[in-house]
């Protein structure tokens, strides 16, 4: 049976964490230092299930895993993994400083397991707020490996202020962290691969350091400046009852945000299956004569071969995917007036 999968999230505890997924989305977090929400996942570390109709309960996992096409899409009959994470982060403190491998580094040294590329959405943030995104301009490969053994990484760093609603694209390669009193939307790879370079020198919550990741770092870093660091501008589509706003389309995620105020139709077309995260407002999920509610929060999947279905209410949406190529994003923005110059200026296109 396919019909909207409601999901419930996996919560992770960590020593950065804290309250505000509670505040903000009345998730049910199991403690006040809980960090992240994986509210759509399939992974060994983590799993979330199905909230609503014949499948409540179950792992995601195992429903969409048992009919690849139906669920995921003609493209993915061939994956042995869902391709997407989705999770909320609440960083009551800053995340240690670290980096993700690509797919060619992961699959040699992580037994197979996909590299990570990802991107934020930022939901809320204290006045002043930062991200890590990147070296200084002038920072080379021995400049880092030499301010690593003086315990001058914080000295390295690239900083940009954020507020909410804003979007920045972390390929996979560039060295990151998520500064203090910041909530955001994750999307990316369905990995876990997470190498820490630099931990403020902290002790986690079982009271010891944790591990640093010093010689994979170098070895992944984006020492030539090769990945964009600066946040993404997008740019928009509006009628009389959504605004489309489009952000970032590469070949392991697209990311849009939908503003509703009336009713969205939409139709998979058999092919392939989306994301919706609400995070603002309310509304409901229509679809075969039955009307699911969508609360700030709630993560829904809709199934590649669900087909037709609407979505009406007043509410902001975070809407994710798996693109055919770049110009699934590139095309309605076309169309709309603006000139393939200006999307790339805006747009994180990434293929």
């Amino acid at each position: 049976m396919i019909y909207p999968i409601f999901l419930n999230p996996d919560f992770k505890d960590r020593i950065w964490g804290g309250s505000q997924l509670s505040t903000l989305f009345d998730k049910a977090i199991p403690n006040d230092h809980t960090g992240e929400s994986w509210e759509v996942a399939c992974h060994d570390n983590g799993n979330s299930t199905v909230s609503n109709g014949v499948y409540k309960g179950k792992l995601l996992k195992d429903i969409v895993l048992n009919d690849k096409e139906a669920w995921l899409g003609s493209a993915f009959t061939e994956v042995k993994k869902f391709p997407l994470l989705i999770k909320f982060i609440d960083a009551k403190e800053k995340l240690s400083v670290q980096v993700h491998p690509d797919d060619a580094y992961a699959a040699v040294n992580e037994n197979g397991e996909f590299g990570k590329n990802e991107c934020w959405y930022i939901l809320d943030s204290k006045p002043g707020s930062e991200l890590i995104v990147g070296l200084k301009k002038e920072i080379s490969k021995e400049d880092f490996v030499q301010a690593v053994k003086d315990g001058k990484v914080e000295d390295t760093l690239n900083t940009i202020p954020v507020k909410a609603g804003d979007v920045i694209n972390i390929a996979a390669g560039v060295l990151h962290a998520i500064g203090d009193g910041i909530v955001l939307a994750e999307v990316q790879q369905n990995s876990d691969t997470t190498y820490r370079v630099y931990d403020w020198n902290r002790v986690g919550l079982d009271g010891k350091k944790r591990d640093l990741h010093i010689e994979k770092s170098i070895d992944v870093i984006d020492f030539e400046g090769i990945h964009e660091t600066t946040k993404t501008e997008g740019l928009s589509i509006k009628n009389e009852e959504f605004e489309t706003l489009y952000y970032i389309a590469n070949s392991y995620f697209a990311l849009e945000k939908v503003k509703l105020h009336g009713t969205m139709l939409h139709d998979t077309e058999q092919k392939k299956f989306y994301i919706y995260l609400c995070i603002d407002g309310s509304g409901s999920l229509n679809y075969n004569q039955e009307s699911y509610p969508i609360k700030k929060g709630d993560a829904v999947f809709i199934p590649a071969s669900l087909g037709s279905y609407s979505i009406e209410g007043n509410g902001d949406f975070i809407k994710t995917y798996v693109p055919d190529n770049a110009n699934e994003m590139i095309q309605p923005l076309v169309d709309a007036g603006y000139d393939e110059q200006t999307i790339r200026q805006k747009v994180r296109i990434l293929f």
